[in-house]
């Protein structure tokens, strides 16, 4: 981690509808799940773009 009030939080709505606080660095992506680990080519899956609706304004 770094200094204390050193990473910016960013809102973003989940599946549900709620929201919850990510790191800036992650607004744009997300971490694929078990399921979600290999693409059709047999490669690992490392990113998964964000729609551009879950971003909602940082606090």
């Amino acid at each position: 981690m770094g200094k204390t009030g050193s990473i910016e939080w960013v809102q973003v709505k989940g599946r549900k509808g709620q929201t919850r606080l990510v790191k800036r660095s992650d607004a744009r992506i997300k971490r694929p799940g078990p399921a979600q680990r290999y693409i059709s080519s047999g490669r690992v899956r490392r990113k998964i773009k964000r729609s551009a609706r879950a971003i909602a304004k940082s606090k």
